[in-house]
């Protein structure tokens, strides 16, 4: 990734070159998110990161390790996002204002082009099974991410001791990802959102009764 000290042959870089590499990488993210990793060419990648073929093989001898770093970058600003929504999530509330947040911002570009980890997954799991082992690690987390939530719900009483707070996180991020695919489908985030409410009215059918017939107390989510 950009912020490594060394280039791919192990030569420390100076700042110039993390600079020329970080150019190189955000250019290539970006085409690839996109167009797809299979159109988009080192030429591509070359010419829209203003960079010399020298430059650009120095820092990526070949397309594949460039994929690596793409998706390592995708995955970690992805996660960082994730997290900073998720960290203190313990609410049906807080996994509401979740969901506008992540509607909203797909709703940026019309959902346009899905998922960045998404996208990157149903292009490359079938030709790189390390890309694929190591995107399938970045969804645990993320999928963690949404457990961690629910667990912290479960604990604190909103939801039932019989809640099984893997499985519905699992059922959360199927509806996310389903959603990201028809919002792309449509360019509407119309269907995402649909998918999501869904799944949230799922998760709320393990609300726990109040003993006094009022509802639980929620906590503030995330915010």
């Amino acid at each position: 990734m950009a912020e490594q000290a060394s280039d791919k042959n192990g030569s420390r870089l100076t700042e110039r070159g993390r600079a020329t590499r970080e150019r190189i990488l955000r250019a290539a993210a970006d085409m690839m998110y996109v167009r797809g990793v299979g159109p988009t060419t080192l030429d591509d990648v070359r010419a829209a990161s203003g960079t010399s073929k020298s430059q650009l093989y120095r820092h990526y001898p070949d397309k594949d390790a460039l994929v690596r770093d793409v998706v390592a970058l995708q995955a970690a600003e992805l996660l960082e996002r994730q997290h900073q929504l998720l960290r203190r999530l313990n609410s049906l509330r807080g996994l509401e204002r979740w969901r506008d947040a992540v509607v909203e911002h797909n709703a940026l570009r019309n959902g346009a082009y899905g998922c960045p980890l998404g996208s990157l997954a149903s292009e490359l799991a079938d030709q790189d099974e390390e890309a694929r082992k190591v995107i399938a690690r970045h969804f645990g987390i993320w999928e963690g991410l949404l457990e961690g939530g629910l667990a912290r719900m479960k604990d604190s009483g909103v939801l039932r001791a019989d809640a099984d707070t893997g499985e519905l996180a699992t059922g959360l991020m199927a509806a996310l990802q389903g959603g990201y695919l028809l919002a792309q489908t449509a360019r509407n985030v119309q269907p995402m959102r649909i998918a999501l409410d869904m799944a949230i009215g799922h998760i709320k059918t393990y609300v726990a009764p109040a003993e006094d017939g009022n509802p639980p107390a929620e906590g503030t989510g995330e915010h």
